[in-house]
């Protein structure tokens, strides 16, 4: 096998997964497609509270200093929205979106933009991404993008069946993304440590309550001027950690 193998398989594994659900989509009423977003909003919360359990872990808790915990993730949170706000990375991904579908030749009415954005940031979110590419690029193995490929391909099945061919284009970003943590894994060998991925997991949990309100349509939250929160928070938790 060769790094990037497994980043390689979850794009197939996503486009599969897509590609099956738009063909059992037309065949569901437009009463179950909502019935079944509304089922992946809830799972969506349901993912996001496993990934907020490491908030409490003896780990995490035990390499910041008392009150940090909590605090380092309100942090990441501030002040990457303060910088996608700044960057309108929200804006970018939506108009991201609107060319694929005048490329992809979907109408203005169909759900591609939203499911682009959605499918994207479910896609990207998690510590399955990084840690699975990082293992990738390190030659350890590609078990966890197996299990991420799986998980992704069930989602992308059940969200192409009511957002259409924009869950698939959503293979695109999850590449790069993915991409770019297999090279740093190829260049650097493992660079975080675990309290570092708990405080990066936090962030994406909480990231993930946001697209999980959004496809159930309860709040519209930017999920993607936060995105830089991702990248902080890792940060963020080493400096808190040294004045320990």
């Amino acid at each position: 096998m060769f790094p990037g193998i497994g980043t390689l398989i979850n794009v197939v594994a996503i486009i599969g997964g897509a590609g099956l659900g738009i063909f059992v989509g037309h065949r569901l009423s437009i009463k179950t497609r909502t019935l079944l977003t509304d089922v992946l909003g809830l799972a969506t919360l349901l993912g996001a509270a496993s990934a907020l359990i490491p908030l409490w872990s003896a780990r995490y808790v035990a390499s910041l200093p008392t009150g940090w915990p909590l605090l380092v993730v309100l942090g990441s949170l501030i002040f990457g929205g303060l910088i996608g706000s700044a960057l309108g990375l929200e804006d970018r991904l939506d108009h991201l979106g609107e060319n694929l579908r005048r490329k992809f030749k979907a109408s203005k009415e169909s759900p591609f933009v939203e499911g682009f954005v959605t499918a994207s940031l479910l896609f990207a979110i998690g510590p399955l991404a990084i840690l699975g590419s990082i293992s990738d690029g390190m030659a350890n193995g590609i078990d966890q993008l197996l299990l991420k490929s799986t998980l992704d391909f069930f989602a992308a099945m059940a969200f192409a069946s009511s957002l259409g061919w924009g869950v698939a284009v959503a293979a695109i970003p999850v590449a790069l993304y993915q991409g770019f943590w297999t090279i740093i894994g190829l260049a650097l060998g493992e660079i975080l440590s675990g309290y570092q991925v708990d405080a990066m997991t936090i962030v994406g949990g909480v990231l993930l309550i946001g697209i999980g309100l959004r496809l159930l349509n309860i709040k519209q939250v930017a999920v993607g001027n936060l995105l830089p929160a991702l990248a902080i928070a890792p940060l963020l938790a080493m400096l808190v950690h040294s004045f320990i």
